[in-house]
């Protein structure tokens, strides 16, 4: 081989090998790709949606009540939930005759798939914490009924913010 053909495969190598290690970067410190497994956030996210999730935005700040939030379930850490942020550390959440009250105030929900049915807690979220929720809440495996209640900082993955399939779905969610 000449000394020309050598080094554009060695251009090829380097630029393969930048490619892999900006990938790998990517997917692991700043977008996240999934697919929602469950109806759980109905009808906000339907069942095999595909999400890109924000790695990078609760580094430098906290994730705030309402957020659609990916996070290891905190029963089994191999699985990755999708779940609406309800409640933070110091909140006392509550449901009262299917109504969703944070500390007290009863909270518009516009998103909800149906009324909720029945009443739950109070639920006193401890610092550090928070208390997650499906939007399809009658039928959603979420804080209400986990054995570890609460999800922790070092289990959030990130912020779910666009949905990239269905393409007649696709956008920036809220």
């Amino acid at each position: 081989m000449d000394q020309k053909t050598v080094r554009e495969i060695l251009d090829w190598l380097k630029f393969i090998a930048i490619a892999v290690v900006l990938a790998f970067l990517i997917r692991n410190y700043v977008v996240l790709s999934i697919k929602v497994p469950t109806p759980s956030m109905l009808p906000t996210i339907q069942l095999g949606d595909q999400l890109l999730v924000n790695r990078f935005l609760y580094r430098f700040k906290p994730p705030k009540r309402g957020d659609i939030v990916v996070f290891k379930y905190p029963d089994n850490p191999e699985e990755l939930y999708v779940k609406r942020l309800i409640g933070v550390g110091g909140d006392e959440v509550e449901v009262k005759e299917g109504k969703l009250h944070v500390n007290g105030q009863k909270i518009e929900e516009d998103y909800l798939y149906e009324e909720m049915r029945g009443s739950f807690g109070p639920y006193k979220v401890p610092e550090g914490r928070y208390f997650m929720m499906g939007d399809n809440r009658n039928n959603s495996k979420d804080s209400r009924v986990w054995q570890n209640q609460y999800v922790t900082d070092d289990l959030i993955i990130g912020k779910a913010f666009f949905r990239l399939f269905p393409l007649s779905s696709a956008g920036v969610m809220k």
